[in-house]
């Protein structure tokens, strides 16, 4: 899991669903890039749908369980006055277990309740869409809210689809050990891109995405950790997905590219096979291979200074000991299945398991001296729709 990936001062993942306009009958099941808005110009649905997903995970290095997450969301969505969706979604989550407080030592206990809502309207108009979003997390310690735009727009041949969104988030921190208080963080991300049909059976997007952040980026329950109150990042995300006529099967390509103002570069590439099968049943194995470099500022472990913390260098104005901004690589290997189980309602079960190492960085040497991570996610759901 890379840092730009982590939603707060936390080693957890958030389970957020977004969702997906279906396109033109030939794409809409072969064709559709997952997570990123591609709509074809069309009616909103003329179906009500209601989602139920259930979402667990499990952290550990050698001899420790770390981060426990237990997940729940429900998903409402209904067309409305004709040309209008709105879609609601509640997320209820609970964090249990130890994170540590400098590199991959020193474990400290941690419990967090979350909950948070999911808001959005979408228009659909002859030659594309427009969606509004809010949002809003809550725990004891951390409180988010979000507002965002997002929209398509089609081409006469309606083989092009041009992508562009706004979101504007605001944090507020009020860490237990009382570090700070009353700190804020705000994040202005901004993307555009395209999606091209390039043949009957090719699809391509693009997409460049920039965010600005400002305010309070340092975790306050690790030891030694002082990082900028400035934090902007630029990312470029391409996909080709192939449907194959012998098969009726999908390949899923994907690559990221992630560099930031912490001087982080990062590498993703993607590969997911979407494969129909008799009675209903959709099969997907996916693979991910990920590598970062670590921030300029990250302390590398030096084991003389073995049981404590490593100090940073004496004339450094930012610092950190924290794993998620070292340099590593790291491999996720999954699979899901989605079954149709009649009368509108559809099950899916996905389960994936990653890992991550120092000297799995794609080239040079990665961060030297850290536990290896693992970590498992179990993912399942149904919905009907009506």
């Amino acid at each position: 899991m890379s840092p730009s990936n982590i939603p707060k001062n936390r080693s957890r993942v958030a389970p957020r669903q977004q969702p997906m306009k279906i396109g033109t009958r030939l794409l809409a099941a072969a064709l559709m890039l997952p997570a990123v808005q591609v709509a074809r110009a069309e009616a909103p649905p003329d179906y009500s749908l209601i989602g139920l997903k259930m979402y667990n995970y499990l952290d550990r290095q050698p001899g420790e369980e770390r981060i426990r997450v237990k997940a729940e969301s429900l998903t409402f969505m209904t067309p409305v006055a004709g040309n209008w969706s709105l879609t609601a979604t509640r997320f209820v989550d609970t964090v249990t277990g130890a994170s540590p407080a400098y590199h991959t030592d020193a474990l400290s206990k941690m419990r967090e309740l979350r909950h948070a809502w999911d808001l959005a309207a979408t228009r659909f108009s002859p030659l594309g869409t427009l969606t509004m979003g809010a949002s809003y997390s809550a725990e004891t310690d951390y409180v988010s809210r979000g507002l965002s735009v997002s929209g398509t727009i089609e081409s006469e041949a309606k083989n092009t689809t041009w992508n562009y969104g706004l979101n504007l988030v605001h944090d507020e921190i009020n860490p237990s050990n009382r570090i700070v208080s009353n700190e804020i963080k705000n994040i202005r991300d901004f993307s555009a891109g395209v999606t091209q049909v390039m043949s009957m059976r090719d699809i391509a997007q693009i997409i460049l995405g920039y965010s600005r952040g400002q305010g309070y980026f340092s975790d306050p329950y690790k030891v030694f950790d002082n990082r900028p109150r400035e934090r902007n990042s630029t990312t470029l995300l391409g996909r080709w997905n192939h449907n194959f006529a012998a098969t009726d099967g999908t390949s899923h390509v994907s690559y990221r590219y992630y560099r930031d103002n912490y001087e982080i570069r990062s590498h993703t590439i993607g590969f997911e096979y979407v494969q129909p099968l008799p009675y209903g049943w959709t099969v997907m194995p996916l693979a991910r291979l990920y590598s970062q470099n670590g921030a300029s500022f990250f302390v590398d472990l030096d084991p003389a200074s073995a049981p404590f913390p490593t100090n940073p260098p004496d004339d450094a104005v930012y610092f950190t000991e924290d794993q998620r901004l070292s340099s590593f690589g790291a491999r996720t290997l999954g699979i899901k299945f989605t079954k149709d189980l009649g009368l509108n309602w559809l099950a899916d079960f996905k389960m994936e398991r990653y890992e991550q190492r120092s000297n799995w960085k794609f080239s040079g040497d990665g961060s030297p001296g850290l536990a290896p991570l693992t970590a498992r996610t179990y993912q399942l759901g149904i919905s009907r729709r009506f």
